[in-house]
């Protein structure tokens, strides 16, 4: 391992509800879901149709241009319902358990008597491939293409993430069946670990580069990683992966089926208890929130507060996600709320007095505190941007579509969670993430993917 990485530039935001290293009691619901949403730039096709009977394992989707890659069913059950929204758009394929588990059995295989092609017909075949992304862009990879190296991120910095070594600990041999997978897809594959923490998990797996990172938020983030280890170049492409994908991809391998179970950190200041459940991809997360201390004017988030995804207090688990958070939505009003000192308010620019206490926790809300206003160049980005990138510029580029400038600019190094402390501290209120987004789009239009 190489010498330690110092991430200088970033933010620590201290929120009230992270959860204990304990494991929480619960039931698995009836409902799961699979949002084709959480994939981007797929055209979904559904194959299964409603009332069919399902397994772990059976295709309910796949990409209309890209039919190779498939989306299957995390439980047995039947296909309940296919969820359009507008344009008959498709937002959910919905299954209901019917607790047997029943799957697909694809024959275990030791992934070292394999060659690359028969390991990617199989990731293919039980619909582990979509785990496998792309940057520059984030969109699922191409597995005709063959990438300069896959990356992974050891750890999480974000607001109230959950503890990766705790959530891969009894799971080891299935992580080291999965990189023993990915080994087989790319010349490299990398590793970021904290440098804060030894990482038992990680520091025992064999045939890796590991690199240790240190600093604020967003030293996790697997594209921060990436720019300081290997940054992208026009033309070329890397692979991303998270932790407990890589043990549903070895499970694959050693047991001969899809396992879709996931270690949930149930997260917020809103939450009685925060802690870990042994869950499962895509379920409904009604099971999880039945404990909150009220039950009005709350903001459900499956996955982070910078970068999660809203939904109701019986939606479901995204496909990328391995955390619950949930948190005030902020919908009163305060009289002259400006005008107080503000010692439980958390601000970044010292505004308030909280920054006497460096240590205590705050119980922040889903309120805006205002509208979007003219983007101001003022550093504010760069002060929380471990990158060499000129954030406000490239932004600005995006909005003229000015697909040259955003080449020159590094659109090809970032992507949505890279930008989401930027969101967070602009005092613009401008959506930076979905901005970038747009950009990325263009993009791939214009250039592919």
């Amino acid at each position: 391992m190489s010498e330690v990485i110092k991430i200088k530039k970033g933010l620590n935001i201290p929120l009230a509800g992270k959860a204990e290293k304990i494991f929480g009691q619960s039931r698995l619901p009836d409902l799961f879901a699979i949002k084709p949403t959480d994939f981007k730039g797929v055209v979904p096709k559904v194959v299964a149709k409603e009332g069919d009977a399902v397994k772990i394992g059976t295709v309910l989707f796949q990409d209309k241009y890209h039919p190779e890659i498939k989306f299957v069913s995390p439980v047995s059950g039947t296909l309940k319902s296919v969820i359009r929204g507008e344009r008959r758009r498709i937002l959910e394929v919905i299954v209901e358990s019917d607790g047997k588990d029943e799957y697909v059995d694809f024959g275990a295989a030791n992934p070292a008597s394999l060659d690359r092609d028969a390991v990617i017909n199989r990731l293919l075949q039980s619909g582990a491939w979509p785990y496998l992304r792309q940057r520059p862009y984030d969109v699922i990879a191409n597995p005709q293409d063959t990438p300069k190296a896959i990356f992974i991120s050891g750890f999480d910095s974000s607001p109230l993430a959950p503890d990766v070594d705790f959530v891969l600990t009894g799971q080891e041999d299935a992580l080291k069946a999965g990189i023993e997978v990915l080994k087989k897809l790319c010349p490299e594959v990398h590793i970021g670990i904290s440098s804060d923490a030894a990482s038992k998990v990680f520091n025992t797996l064999q045939g890796v580069k590991l690199h240790a990172f240190s600093g604020p938020h967003p030293a996790g983030n697997v594209g921060v990683q990436i720019h300081h280890v290997m940054p992208i170049n026009k033309g070329e492409k890397v692979w991303v992966i998270q932790p407990q994908e890589i043990v549903s991809i070895g499970s694959i391998f050693t047991k001969g089926h899809h396992d879709f179970s996931r270690v949930i950190a149930v997260t917020g200041s809103e939450v009685e208890k925060p802690a870990y459940y042994r869950y499962r991809l895509g379920a409904s997360v009604e099971e999880l929130v039945a404990h909150i201390k009220n039950n009005t004017s709350l903001r459900f988030i499956s996955g982070n507060v910078l970068t999660g995804e809203k939904i109701t207090s019986d939606g479901f688990i995204g496909f990328y996600h391995s955390q619950i958070t949930v948190i005030p939505e902020g919908d009163e009003y305060e009289f002259l709320g400006w005008a107080l000192p503000g010692f439980g308010k958390f601000s970044v620019s010292r505004s308030y007095f909280s920054w006497l206490f460096p240590k205590k926790e705050f119980k922040l809300n889903a309120n805006m505190h205002g509208g979007e206003r003219a983007i101001v160049v003022s550093g504010q980005y760069d002060a929380v941007l471990p990158m060499d990138i000129l954030s406000e510029f490239l932004i600005k580029a995006i909005m003229m579509e000015d697909i040259d400038k955003m080449e020159q600019l590094g659109i090809y190094e970032v992507v949505e969670e890279d930008l989401a402390l930027c969101e967070f501290v602009d005092t613009s209120k401008i959506e930076l993430q979905a901005i970038l987004r747009k950009g990325i789009d263009l993009m791939i239009k214009e250039m592919g993917a």
